[in-house]
């Protein structure tokens, strides 16, 4: 089954980590959300209250970006590998 990039990266913007999965990369996608998750917990605890809501998530927020960038970027390559002619050309 053929997973067009926009769609990877519509499911992976709604729930970190699901993008890799539809790649069929559960275990990225795992790590992914579990990298979200702990270092989004660990910045909230080291940061004082008065700091803002994306500076209290900067950790989770930063692993999260990397997330989206990361199964974009698998999706364009397995889309472009399927996508290349590889019939010979005629001289």
């Amino acid at each position: 089954m053929r997973v067009r990039p926009w769609m990877v990266l519509l499911v992976a913007v709604v729930l970190p980590g699901c993008g890799h999965v539809l790649l069929r990369m559960p275990v990225r996608g795992l790590m992914f959300a579990f990298y979200t998750l702990l270092l989004g917990v660990i910045t909230w605890n080291l940061t004082t209250p008065d700091t803002s809501l994306v500076g209290r998530l900067a950790g989770g927020l930063f692993v999260y970006a990397v997330s989206l960038f990361d199964a974009y970027t698998w999706a364009v390559r397995r889309e472009h590998a399927t996508s290349v002619d590889v019939s010979p050309q005629a001289n």
